[in-house]
């Protein structure tokens, strides 16, 4: 039995902001999300450019008012699209309904499965209207399927000019329905124009207008998280460098003010954006939920199509930076604190940290970072300063980022990695030797590639990892936090919901029980155990390394996204000097309609599993295609593969992928070329690898094997309560006793404990939104020294009150 020796009179670093949450619109979690809008492209302004499926008329359909049959999609009625007199030249699109016979117009599907109305709830609703000749009065109307009408207002447009029309739509008790429609029909032949057509719950989040989901607001709220970090994410960089083009990277100022001046944009993630949530949105979240604003900005280039702003043209990104500043901190007599408090918002928001950059790569970003970071260190001194280390967790590119962060001084750094279990519980350790002398971390994007138990239980131990080493981790946030279930860009995700229920993943839990339980300041306590017992867990440790040790098994090779030739495949044993050549191979995916993977890949020979120390060289060549080379070795389940010419063909890479799951342990910038004949080399020395081309050193990596502890365990001090709190994660599938002594604790003390155990596969859906959720319960232990047995597969925070 393990004994965790606490020492509680000598507080250490304090934990400070290190538990937070990230925001990006991905999976339609904005528009259709948080953003409490009801009506899917309201201004009629979706296009192409957004989503090839996209048109100005998307989401809209005709309808027909019927009192026998309800509503009809098959009206009498012309549609048409037009741009030449708007309400607003930021949104230039605006539709115009001919009604050829009375009741017939048109209606809006909302998102998901409808719009979902609240027996008992009112509905703001909103619109612009323009009559053409004579004045047309207009019926708005909420819809079932079937034609039943759950609440409407007439609206008269008599007006040339264009006129915001106004109403409230209440919803009959016992009503609800998750799939409305919105219609908007003439009562009479004839021809009106509407633009901004806007449906609310009364009920947001605070009861704000244009805002957010109650309920998505409140799973946020009841984490307790320390920061928020948005709007991005990939968001951020991906796009044009003018402001104005509708696929522009995203430009703060097009965020704020009267939504209707706020022009429609291409979200990089394959949808429409229509920055209704925005940065004075954000802000006000942050502070709605008690959590310090966390904005990202774009450092003029975006590396995912390599578009740079001349170093001499910066000056306009970076006065976005400083104005951004002003806007959140700057008092009224300030002309951008002045639109803060024109917008309903007179007090500073405090921010406090600022990043730039998103994910970068290349010498654009680095070239271009020391010249925003020099002009807002000069005029705000006290705005903490975050760099980007790539998103990778080791490599060419992640160094690069770090070196720059050095040089210039950052208050912390950007780092991102998605992980399957297997690496989060062999780096448990990562950042047990960073010095605090350098940039502290920022873990702004992490998570371990699932939703189910076994991850979340993952992430908890690696947490642990992330508390006690605070010397050098200041902030850290799962990603992504929100997925609309209809609209899944990117899984998993921590908060999943549709058009009227949300839940939350066990990640989530996790999250949730770290934030509220996280302490003000790191305890320090020592591990001792029995000889025999310490003899016996070291042997069996032993045991799993030995187990492990080799990278073999078959050898597959395949032309991405392209055909080519790979030959004078060979590998030798430097322990025995054996020599195995293998066979030639000609392969590719593209021209044989072949997707990339394992199973297509062509084996050109195997390497015995009981080889721990060899060279494994090729030469490849493709003759068409983009991308380059995949190289796996070992098998389906469990494999290495390198990749050379991934991501735009712009990097280099070797990843460990077990059971579907990878893990990135090392990358660097690279770029295959056509018809070049390459010598590619790969020296594997137990878990080590190191990769050359043409002679050249990419990447020199580690595969670290998980060796599961007994127990992953953290301790803070909570300085307001006078609470020690002890975390600890039972990752193995025994039982865990364990004898916990805190120094200075005497006599008995209540302990409150939250608790989290299921079995290994377990996951919440919307079906099953409790199946694994924590329990609280309270204790008493008679002394400050007491045993306690952690039951499998769970997470016990002790919370013991003093």
């Amino acid at each position: 039995m393990q004994t965790f020796q606490i020492n509680t009179k000598e507080k250490r670093e304090a934990t400070g902001d290190l538990f937070g949450i990230f925001f990006e619109d991905i999976n339609h979690a904005a528009d259709g999300g948080l953003y409490a809008e009801l009506i899917q492209n309201r201004a009629f302004e979706f296009d192409p450019i957004d989503n090839k499926n996209y048109h100005a008329l998307y989401a809209w359909m005709p309808c027909q008012l019927d009192e026998k049959n309800g509503q009809t999609d098959a009206a009498d009625v012309s549609l048409t699209i037009l741009t030449e007199s708007p309400y607003t030249k930021k949104n230039p699109h605006y539709l115009r309904i001919t009604a050829n016979s009375a009741a017939a117009g048109v209606k809006n599907l909302g998102f998901n499965s409808g719009i979902a109305l609240e027996g008992g709830e009112t509905y703001h609703f909103s619109c612009y209207l323009r009559k053409i000749d004579e004045p047309v009065t207009v019926k708005a109307c909420l819809i079932g399927k079937e034609g039943q009408i759950y609440a409407s207002c007439e609206l008269t447009a008599d007006a040339s000019d264009w006129k915001k029309y106004t109403a409230d739509l209440k919803i009959a008790e016992g009503t609800s329905c998750t799939d409305a429609n919105l219609a908007l029909v003439c009562m009479t032949p004839g021809s009106v124009e509407v633009d901004f057509v806007s449906l609310f719950p009364a009920h947001t989040y605070k009861n704000r207008p244009n805002g957010l989901r109650k309920d998505l607001c409140e799973m946020l709220e009841a984490m307790h998280p320390k920061f928020i970090r948005f709007p991005g994410g990939c968001l951020v960089h991906d796009g044009q460098l003018d402001e104005n083009a509708r696929d522009s990277m995203y430009r703060w100022k097009n965020t704020i003010g009267p939504v209707e001046e706020r022009p429609a944009r291409r979200n990089n993630w394959g949808y429409n954006q229509t920055l209704g949530l925005g940065y004075y949105e954000y802000f006000q979240l942050a502070e709605d939920i008690g959590a310090e604003p966390l904005p990202v900005l774009p450092a003029a280039y975006d590396p995912h199509h390599q578009r740079k702003v001349p170093l001499d043209e910066l000056g306009p990104w970076i006065d976005d930076a400083l104005d951004l500043i002003e806007f959140a901190n700057g008092d009224e007599t300030t002309v951008w604190g002045k639109k803060r408090a024109d917008m309903g918002h007179p007090k500073p928001f405090g921010l406090h940290y600022l990043a730039i950059g998103n994910e970068e790569v290349g010498e654009g970003f680095t070239e271009r970072y020391p010249y925003f970071h020099k002009a807002i260190r000069e005029k705000y001194p006290d705005i903490k300063l975050i760099g980007s280390a790539s998103p990778f967790a080791a490599g060419g590119e992640y160094e690069r980022g770090w070196a720059s962060a050095r040089e210039c001084g950052c208050d912390l750094i950007d780092e991102h990695y998605y992980m399957n279990t297997d690496w989060m519980i062999a780096n448990v350790d990562r950042y047990d030797n960073f010095l605090s002398s350098d940039p502290k971390v920022f873990l702004g994007e992490y998570a371990s590639w699932g939703n189910q138990w076994e991850n979340g239980l993952a992430e908890a131990a690696f947490m642990t990892g992330l508390e006690k080493n605070v010397h050098a981790v200041g902030l850290a946030c799962y990603a992504p936090m929100f997925a609309n279930v209809d609209y899944v860009n990117w899984r998993p995700d921590m908060i999943w919901f549709d058009n009227h229920q949300v839940y939350g993943s066990v990640n989530y839990y996790v999250q949730s029980m770290f934030m509220r339980h996280q302490g003000t300041h790191r305890l320090d306590f020592t591990v001792t155990e029995p000889e025999l017992e310490q003899t016996a867990r070291l042997l069996a440790e032993q045991k799993i390394r030995e187990s492990a040790k080799t990278i073999s098994g078959p050898i597959r090779v395949l032309v991405n996204e392209g055909q080519g030739v790979f030959f004078e495949v060979t590998v030798k044993n430097h322990d025995t000097g054996k020599l195995h050549r293998f066979t030639d191979c000609v392969c590719g995916t593209e021209s044989e309609n072949r997707a990339a993977s394992y199973e297509n890949a062509v084996e050109t020979g195997v390497i015995p599993k009981d080889w721990t120390n060899y060279t494994l060289t090729m030469k490849a060549k493709e003759t068409e295609g983009k991308k380059g080379f995949l190289v796996y070795l070992g098998e389906a389940s469990d494999h290495m593969l390198w990749t050379l010419g991934g991501w735009q063909n712009l990097d280099i890479s070797m990843e460990h992928f077990k059971n579907g799951r990878g893990a990135c342990l090392s990358e660097a910038m690279f770029s295959a070329e056509k018809d070049h004949e390459y010598e590619l080399m790969l020296v594997v020395k137990d878990r080590t690898m190191k990769i050359y081309v043409d002679g050249e050193e990419y990447l020199d990596t580690i595969d670290k094997i998980p060796v599961p502890k007994p127990l992953y365990v953290s301790v803070a001090l909570d300085e307001a309560t006078g609470d020690v709190i002890v975390k600890a994660v039972n990752i193995t599938g025994n039982s865990q006793t364990a004898q916990l002594a805190l120094d200075g604790v005497n006599g008995t003390h209540n302990v409150l404990v939250e608790k989290m155990a299921a079995a290994l596969s377990d996951e919440n859906t919307m079906e099953n939104k409790k199946c694994v959720v924590p329990a609280v319960s309270e204790e008493t232990i008679p002394d400050g020294t007491f045993t306690r047995t952690f039951e499998p597969y769970s997470l016990t925070i002790l919370r013991i009150r003093q």
